[in-house]
């Protein structure tokens, strides 16, 4: 490629993925976007899939790995991983796979943001859509309520 030349798809998405891991579909609208034709857009994603420079499902181990240390529980993960494009089926595995102690993360977001459960009714709510806000879903968020100062 010269410096007169347009970079092709391939170039463009290989220059997204030094930077980091994508998912197809955010590769895909980043490209299109830089106004690649469709179908060149699609055989650079092939061949970058082939030759094994982009991968769904490293994105997804990636991703999950790092919201898990974010503290974010698994409806928000879901959630953000759909909204990039990715297979709801990859999104379960790996949700599986991370081995993540669901309600034990959230005891460990909550106490780590509060100190106590809260003197009343207001308290408690506030601390429950605090939860719900990470991603938990309601029985993490009950067990938490519970368990969260007697675990740490």
């Amino acid at each position: 490629m010269t410096p007169d030349s347009p970079a092709t798809p391939r170039d463009d998405a290989i220059r997204l993925l030094a930077r980091r891991e994508y998912a197809a579909a955010e590769l895909r609208t980043r490209l299109t976007a830089r106004d690649h034709a469709p179908a060149a857009v699609e055989a650079a994603l092939a061949r970058l899939a082939e030759e094994g420079l982009q991968s769904d499902a490293r994105f997804v181990e990636h991703f999950v790995r790092s919201r898990i240390q974010r503290g974010q529980g698994p409806v928000k993960i879901r959630a953000e991983l759909g909204r990039r494009g990715v297979d709801g089926e990859l999104i379960g595995a790996a949700l599986d796979e991370a081995g993540c102690d669901w309600q034990a993360l959230a005891c460990e977001a909550l106490a780590k943001r509060f100190d106590g459960p809260g003197d009343g009714p207001r308290e408690r709510a506030r601390r429950q859509r605090f939860l719900a806000g990470r991603g938990f879903d309601a029985g993490q968020v009950h067990h938490a309520l519970a368990h969260a100062w007697r675990e740490t």
